[in-house]
């Protein structure tokens, strides 16, 4: 029943992280329901409620729906939970702890971690593509991505930043390729991006809550948008599917948001 699944999900188009996440979701309802029911679909639904975030909920429940499809039970279909939307954006390093970080990674000569920063920060790309950027794309200046619905996004590198990686990799002798690299010479990994990220922050004394990933993107997002009121563009340069997704930042984060309070409420 699995491989059969899983046949189904690569006539998707789907990504190999969401057949995985899919497969496990399928595997993890059957542990626990031997047969599929309305009943086991709520009871299910109810459990990852309890021990999950609705983020989380919500990407299962998508998995056992794209599953009832596979085997024609449509009707038995779960809606999703719905997600209360804040109204600020969180743990999104600043711009000025991203400019110290920076430069503390280029004074103490750590620059592939600097140039990690630097295109999560500059390009608004996931870790995921991050891990996809080659010599060949740094020298022409930008990436090619394809969504699972077979949609083109095309990840620009900012004139100054492919300068600066050239002289890097010409120094590197790395002149094709993967550039983002581990110790032994193999692509480094998402786990272990975070790791060293949240290793380095604690070094320099940037709290570590604000130093993942996906935060560098948040900050890209959010500074063009400062210095580029254009939603729609940047919907398009975020590959998001509906502008709706993107309208997150144009609220402020949280400690902006009391830094305002603070500075005009003085009744």
């Amino acid at each position: 029943m699995n491989k059969e699944f899983e046949n189904y999900l690569k006539t998707k188009n789907l990504s190999p992280n969401t057949i995985k996440a899919y497969s496990f979701a399928l595997r993890q309802f059957q542990e626990e329901f031997h047969t599929v029911s309305h009943s086991h679909l709520c009871q299910y639904k109810l459990w990852l409620i309890e021990h999950y975030k609705p983020e989380t909920v919500n990407l299962r429940i998508r998995a056992i729906n794209c599953y009832l499809e596979s085997i024609e039970k449509d009707n038995l279909k779960i809606p999703a939970v719905r997600l209360q939307q804040k109204n600020f954006l969180e743990n999104v390093i600043s711009q000025a702890d991203y400019t110290y970080f920076k430069s503390q990674l280029k004074q103490d000569n750590e620059m592939l971690w600097y140039f990690v920063v630097r295109f999560l920060a500059a390009t608004g790309a996931r870790i995921s593509e991050l891990l996809q950027l080659k010599a060949e794309h740094i020298r022409i200046g930008y990436l090619d991505l394809y969504s699972k619905g077979g949609k083109l996004r095309r990840l620009y590198i900012p004139i100054r930043l492919q300068e600066e990686a050239l002289e890097w990799m010409k120094a590197q002798n790395l002149q094709s390729g993967f550039i983002f690299l581990n110790q032994h010479g193999t692509r480094m990994t998402p786990r272990g991006i975070s790791i060293q990220l949240k290793s380095l922050a604690l070094r320099y004394n940037i709290n570590p809550a604000v130093v993942y990933p996906h935060s560098f993107r948040h900050l890209f997002a959010k500074t063009f948008l400062e210095r580029f009121n254009d939603i729609a563009l940047l919907a398009d340069l975020m590959g998001h599917e509906s502008i709706e997704t993107t309208r997150i930042y144009l609220r402020k984060t949280s400690t902006e948001q009391h830094n305002i309070v603070n500075r005009v409420v003085d009744w």
